[in-house]
């Protein structure tokens, strides 16, 4: 019996071991991603809503300027839900279930006063392209990034594969807010280009946009929609710099 007791102890302690160590290589896994993701994801968002208060307030819109989102202090856009908690969570499910992060997420909208714009319904346009512009131009900055660490270092380092991860998600955020969908980018310059009384029937959808967006989401048919503009754009960033 003690033979037996001795062998089930050391059994239980290198069961324990066992997973205290899987527990300890997943948390220091999760931490990595959260470093990987948590500086292109927050800069992508940061920039993508300052943008859009800096065009309004050239065209003649100073209610971002005048509520502190002009700026790049990501503090000042960061939604606690759509920015913090449900990528966090998302990104914990990916890893726990073993399967590629889903980046999904929103900030704080920035204050726009569409009324006091020098040409309300046209400038309209420019205000909302500048967010998804934005985010284009980040992702190129961060392809030469990419292309420099490949060059001085590992293709597979860290900076490198940071790099990537920040052409990936300001691809994401641009192609995702460019849908025709209102309350989205794209949606307001769809808004903005139709006549008039297209444009008001059109403006009437805007309290179905997220729901929509959400179901799209969650029968997986927002990917489908994505995808091949990802790819697209994807592509042409690593021929760029050949990548």
């Amino acid at each position: 019996m003690a033979t037996v007791s001795g062998v089930r102890c050391v059994l239980c302690v290198r069961c324990r071991s066992a997973a205290l160590a899987t527990m300890d290589a997943m948390d220091s896994d999760l931490l990595s991603n959260i470093a990987l993701y948590a500086i292109p994801v927050v800069l992508a968002i940061t920039l993508h809503e300052a943008a859009h208060g800096y065009v309004a307030l050239l065209l003649g819109d100073p209610t971002a300027k005048r509520a502190g989102r002009i700026t790049l202090n990501p503090i000042k856009h960061i939604d606690a839900v759509g920015t913090v908690i449900l990528p966090l969570s998302l990104l914990l499910l990916a890893k726990l279930a073993g399967a590629p992060p889903l980046l999904f997420g929103w900030a704080k909208p920035v204050p726009v006063d569409f009324s006091r714009l020098y040409r309300p319904k046209q400038d309209m346009r420019w205000v909302a392209f500048a967010g998804p512009a934005a985010n284009l131009i980040m992702a190129l900055m961060w392809g030469a990034l990419a292309k420099f660490y490949m060059l001085s270092g590992p293709a597979d380092s860290f900076m490198a594969e940071m790099a990537r991860i920040g052409i990936l998600s300001n691809v994401l955020l641009a192609v995702l807010n460019l849908l025709p969908l209102l309350p989205l980018d794209g949606g307001r310059m769809l808004f903005s280009v139709l006549p008039n009384r297209l444009a008001m029937a059109y403006g009437n959808t805007e309290r179905f946009g997220m729901p929509i967006l959400l179901m799209l989401m969650v029968f997986n048919i927002l990917p489908a929609i994505l995808t091949p503009f990802v790819v697209l754009l994807m592509a042409f960033i690593q021929l760029l710099f050949n990548l």
